[in-house]
């Protein structure tokens, strides 16, 4: 939760490990007061996937009015997946 107004920066990474298949598609987001996607907080891994070598890592920008949360939305397509607990980090800072 944003304790004061101002321009806030977040960043993410997500480490995939596999389940049942490789064909996974991971996919991330940042998400505002729980129902907006924050513009170009979308990511997503297209290639093969390699357990515990293939991550994403994002990064947004955003003004907060105090009050505000941020949260982050990880899921898989096309196959289930996991994020590896150990690896996964988000993290913000209020910047202006």
């Amino acid at each position: 939760m944003a304790p004061v107004d101002g321009t806030y920066l977040f960043g993410v990474t997500l480490l995939y490990k596999v389940n049942a298949s490789t064909t996974a598609r991971m996919r991330g987001r940042l998400v505002l007061n729980g129902t907006t996607e924050i513009r170009g907080s979308l990511g997503e891994t297209s290639a093969t996937h390699v357990s515990l070598a293939i991550a994403i890592w994002l990064q947004a920008m955003v003004p907060l009015t105090a009050g505000d949360t941020v949260e982050l939305q990880g899921y898989f397509r096309v196959a289930d997946g996991y994020f590896a607990a150990d690896h996964t980090s988000f993290w913000g800072t209020k910047i202006g």
